[in-house]
């Protein structure tokens, strides 16, 4: 099942600006905050020499509000970068509410990053960071198909094959007919999201989810159903 929803559900689906969990999101762990905390410090001391300098003694304000912003970086840092990822979701013209089944689900051992570090024997050596990550794949009777992967989590031990899967899906094409990204996936039965992620006002989705089911239960018998040439596989 695949509904079209407007431009202005979209955009209370997604904000521009990043909400709570998204901002926890990027807010990430200790070694996340450090790195921030470092810009931060390292921004003020530049403004601070060039305060100093015959230059910036003319642009003091100036000078003062970009010392102000750089130092507060470790703070809204989260912000910029949870709303910048939000809009290039947005730039996407249109989007719908799909509704499928999880075809399959597995962990695979994937390649998460690289560090360069140097043996006993003073050799440089490349070591790879690997986690084990859940791959969810989902499809509908149109035969499109998407997979989702994410960090494993305990919880996601009760996901089962033939479960109902809904989403965001997003495309440049008026018709849906090729989908350009999906967001993160809800599993009704287990009241469960299934994200790296959280693109998605996960309460108002419930919500749309509930409106547009029962619409689609209203409409089924007057409205034909899409075939499987009008969709494709995401890119």
């Amino acid at each position: 099942m695949l509904i079209s929803i407007t431009r202005n559900t979209f955009e209370e689906l997604i904000p521009t600006f990043a909400t709570g969990s998204q901002y926890q999101y990027y807010w990430g762990k200790f070694p996340d905050f450090l790195r921030r905390l470092l810009i931060s410090v390292i921004g003020v001391v530049i403004v601070f020499f060039v305060r100093i300098s015959p230059f910036g003694q003319s642009l003091g304000i100036l000078i003062f509000a970009v010392g102000i912003t750089v130092g507060t970086y470790w703070l809204w840092g989260p912000i910029f970068w949870a709303s910048r990822r939000n809009i290039m979701y947005r730039k996407y013209s249109y989007s719908g509410f799909w509704q499928g089944r999880v075809l399959d689900v597995f962990v695979t051992d994937d390649v998460i990053g690289t560090e360069e570090t140097v043996n006993s024997r003073g050799e440089l050596v490349i070591v790879e960071n690997r986690e084990r990550r859940l791959n969810l794949e989902v499809s509908d009777e149109s035969g499109f198909q998407s997979q989702l992967q994410v960090p494993i989590r305990r919880e996601y031990r009760s996901i089962d094959v033939g479960m109902v899967a809904q989403m965001l899906v997003v495309s440049n094409k008026p018709d849906l007919s090729r989908i350009a990204k999906t967001s993160d996936i809800y599993i009704p039965s287990l009241n469960l999201w299934v994200s790296d992620y959280p693109y998605l006002r996960r309460d108002l989705f419930v919500e749309v989810s509930r409106k547009l089911r029962l619409r689609s239960g209203r409409d089924s018998r007057r409205r034909p159903s899409r075939t499987s040439s009008q969709r494709t596989r995401m890119e």
